[in-house]
């Protein structure tokens, strides 16, 4: 694996970076404010729009889609994408103004491998031109959703259309007022082989019948203007052509679109992390206990350095994965691709974590995000598949790699 960028990409680096610098850092407090000041703090605010347009003339759109959906993205590789991804790590919502925001990001790549012309024409092309927004239904309170196939919303035929009754929660996405579709993920044949029973089926937010209860915090964050949404589905109706490819292959497309997810995840982590090193790497010169500045105290320069190595690793981790991932396709990185989602998200809370520290008091307070960064990175240790989950996996994997060789 070569260790230096591409040409290609470090242009791309550098133009994102300046980007960011004169459009995204002086935004920050700005954009934080008006969400949280707004009557209604599920609307996007203007500055957002205003800011897309900015990254769209700058070239700097959709970088997430690889080569295969041409002309709809950038045509990178996941080890071209992953420095930009960790560059817009370094905000939260700085992702959505690049058009590379989750969910979104998934079900544009689900709707570009999996669905038909007309899908593509109804849903697709609005999403990669940034005019609505999406979410993404799988996991629900009554069952551990961390093994997909507990799911028991039902998707079932009635004649030219499918009735879907259930219930869900942290649909990512959906609170947000330019919401317009839903992938909801459930099944269609209980009699069928264990992982053929799941469909997933495109549902617009103002299908009758579906019913947003609430929305879900995480980590005491609503996660405004965007939100995770609790919904029910009450005899909601829509077209059998809604269907993705096909009924039994809810779970193949759950496992093509969280592949790319959760790396794209550990890539904004890694930015996130960074962050918080960068903000305490400052803190620490401007900040004197004890008669000095605290970057003079041992202790504070070894939490540092272990900050440092710590995202090292996870950062070469991530670009390994990215790498294989592009030469040998996800299936064959399965087992790298777990091993990020256990390291990242575990990496990001603990230099986060450290980072409060280091700024004390004010490290848990609303003048940084340092918190708000923590919520995020912890939650994540769910997302996609909570870290038991992964690990249990990667156990399984090479053990009986392991068997395979001894033979």
């Amino acid at each position: 694996m070569n260790f230096d960028y591409t040409e290609k990409t470090q242009n791309l680096i550098d133009k994102l970076q300046a980007f960011m610098d004169e459009h995204i850092y002086p935004n920050e407090a700005i954009y934080h404010d008006l969400v949280h000041q707004s009557e209604n703090p599920w609307v996007t605010p203007q500055l957002m729009h205003d800011l897309k347009v900015k990254a769209k003339e700058a070239g700097l759109w959709n970088l997430f889609l690889p080569s295969e959906y041409l002309p709809y993205g950038a045509g990178l590789t996941n080890l071209e994408y992953a420095p930009l991804c960790e560059l817009m790590g370094r905000v939260l919502w700085s992702s959505e103004v690049f058009n590379c925001s989750a969910p979104d990001t998934g079900n544009m790549e689900v709707l570009a491998k999996y669905g038909n012309s007309e899908q593509q024409k109804k849903w697709l092309e609005p999403l990669l031109n940034g005019e609505l927004r999406s979410a993404f239904a799988m996991t629900e309170p009554a069952v551990a959703s961390s093994d997909a196939t507990n799911i028991e919303t039902s998707i079932q035929r009635d004649g030219d259309e499918y009735v879907i009754n259930g219930r869900k929660w942290y649909t990512s996405g959906a609170m947000n007022e330019n919401c317009k579709i839903m992938v909801v993920m459930g099944k269609t044949d209980t009699t069928a082989a264990r992982h053929e029973q799941q469909s997933q089926i495109l549902v617009p937010l103002d299908t009758a019948g579906v019913t947003i209860v609430r929305p879900m915090s995480a980590m005491g964050y609503l996660d405004q203007p965007v939100g995770h949404a609790e919904i029910l589905f009450e005899n909601v109706r829509v077209p059998a052509s809604s269907l993705l490819v096909g009924e039994g292959k809810g779970f193949e497309i759950a496992q093509g679109r969280l592949g790319p997810g959760r790396i794209h995840h550990c890539m904004r982590l890694i930015g996130c992390a960074q962050r918080a090193l960068d903000e305490a790497c400052a803190r620490v010169e401007e900040r004197i206990a004890f008669g000095q500045p605290l970057s003079k105290q041992q202790s504070v320069r070894e939490s540092l350095a272990l900050m440092y190595c710590k995202i090292e690793q996870a950062r070469l981790l991530t670009l390994k994965a990215a790498d294989h991932m592009d030469k040998y396709g996800n299936k064959v990185a399965k087992n790298i691709i777990a091993a990020i989602k256990i390291v990242a998200p575990k990496m990001a809370c603990e230099v986060i974590d450290e980072a409060i520290q280091i700024h004390g008091a004010e490290g848990t307070s609303q003048d940084t995000t340092l918190s708000e960064k923590l919520a995020y990175a912890r939650t994540i240790r769910l997302a996609d598949g909570p870290d038991q989950v992964h690990m249990m996996q990667l156990g399984r994997n090479l053990v009986q790699q392991m068997s395979a060789k001894s033979q």
